[in-house]
């Protein structure tokens, strides 16, 4: 099913871990309704990029697969408001980043996660809050505001 010109169901729910431990990662129809408005920003970042094809490497998360993961109780992975991608023709994690910043984009957070970029819309009804985060990984992941 194609959730918008250029992302499918399928991108935004593959997962090998979910592959691999036979979990069902298929989104309820609630979650499919937020997947769509996560691809209409994904539209726009990716033609802010140059047109530029994104690799999503994480969109929907279904409970079970996101504790398999180590996902936060509370991700926005789950309800499928969020995706986490990487830009190779555009750059770097960090430089797709800045770029998503400065544009004014509608996202409720961006995260540069090191290896790939984090961004999620708002729930519904609620303002996107645009904030900027930087992950930092260690025994425990912190964040900090901006990016680094």
């Amino acid at each position: 099913m194609k959730l918008s010109p250029h992302f499918t169901l399928v991108e935004m729910t593959q997962s090998q871990t979910a592959t691999r431990l036979g979990i069902d990662n298929n989104p309820p129809k609630s979650v499919i309704v937020n997947l769509r408005q996560l691809v209409d920003l994904l539209e726009e970042v990716r033609a802010l990029l140059g047109a530029n094809s994104l690799i999503i490497s994480s969109g929907y998360r279904s409970p079970s697969l996101n504790v398999r993961v180590g996902g936060a109780s509370n991700s926005a992975h789950t309800e499928g408001r969020a995706a986490d991608f990487i830009c190779p023709a555009y750059g770097t994690p960090l430089k797709i980043c800045q770029r998503i910043s400065e544009a004014g984009l509608p996202f409720d957070k961006l995260i540069y996660e090191g290896k790939w970029v984090h961004i999620q819309i708002a729930k519904s009804g609620k303002e996107p809050r645009r904030e900027v985060f930087t992950a930092h990984f260690g025994k425990q992941t912190t964040y900090t505001k901006g990016l680094s």
